[in-house]
């Protein structure tokens, strides 16, 4: 190297140069821009472990400058891709909260939904309970005859038993007696339309139980209202079990 000479010299730092003559590791290389005064030998010997692109033959100064880019641009990679996972991993739990919140509010949205249904459906049995519970009209309001036909029995029946109930109410009755309301069975002493037993049931409708068919009608929806809730309800457990 020819002390004060102005040489052309390029400045590459970080990046590993491999040549023709091993050399296998450059930490940095540093240089004078061109028309810049070289320094003597002692201040290059104070750049410690510098090698100069000038000192690199020509022929591998390209493979040199393309290493460099080469490295550059695998850094810039590896940062972007840490910065893409990072990102990923972040969207990944924002989204997971976003649903678990999103599946928090539906869940408390359904019971909400439930409940009132809930509520409502009580709400409608209770009213039809007590609708059930309270007769058209009362037995003492029906006038009273010596006789009566099946039509008169179920006449006298749709006055005391409500409208949504009578249905239920009536298929009792065909089953029980055929709407005889001097029916007995004869192994059991079961007695009238709704096949009190003992017959003698009746009698806290009315004294008259035996031969009104009010009275037994009075009794029998009372019977049916305070076990099964309604005539319906009676209905449904005679259908699976064939009694009351």
């Amino acid at each position: 190297m020819l002390e004060g000479n102005r040489v052309s010299r390029i400045s590459v730092r970080g990046f590993a140069v491999a040549s023709a003559t091993a050399v296998t590791a450059v930490g940095s290389v540093v240089g004078v821009a061109s028309g810049s005064t070289a320094q003597n030998n002692d201040a290059e010997a104070t750049a410690s472990g510098t090698t100069l692109l000038a000192d690199i033959p020509a022929g591998q100064q390209a493979q040199v400058q393309t290493a460099s880019l080469t490295q550059q641009a695998e850094t810039m990679a590896i940062a972007a891709d840490v910065s893409a996972k990072k990102d990923a991993e972040e969207a990944a739990r924002k989204a997971a909260a976003e649903t678990a919140i999103a599946k928090k509010e539906a869940a408390e949205k359904a019971a909400k939904a439930r409940a009132k249904a809930e509520q409502e459906a009580k709400e409608r049995a209770e009213a039809k309970t007590a609708a059930s519970r309270s007769a058209t009209r009362d037995a003492s309001d029906i006038a009273v005859q010596s006789s009566y036909t099946v039509a008169e029995v179920q006449a006298i029946a749709r006055q005391m038993v409500p409208a949504d109930q009578f249905q239920c109410f009536s298929n009792i009755v065909d089953h029980e007696s055929t709407w005889n309301y001097r029916a007995v069975n004869p192994s059991s002493g079961a007695y009238g339309l709704v096949q009190a037993l003992p017959g003698s049931k009746m009698a806290s409708a009315g004294a008259d139980w035996q031969t009104n068919p009010a009275t037994q009608i009075k009794w029998g929806l009372n019977y049916m209202n305070d076990r099964y809730g309604s005539p319906c309800g009676a209905w449904s457990f005679w259908q699976a079990n064939h009694w009351y």
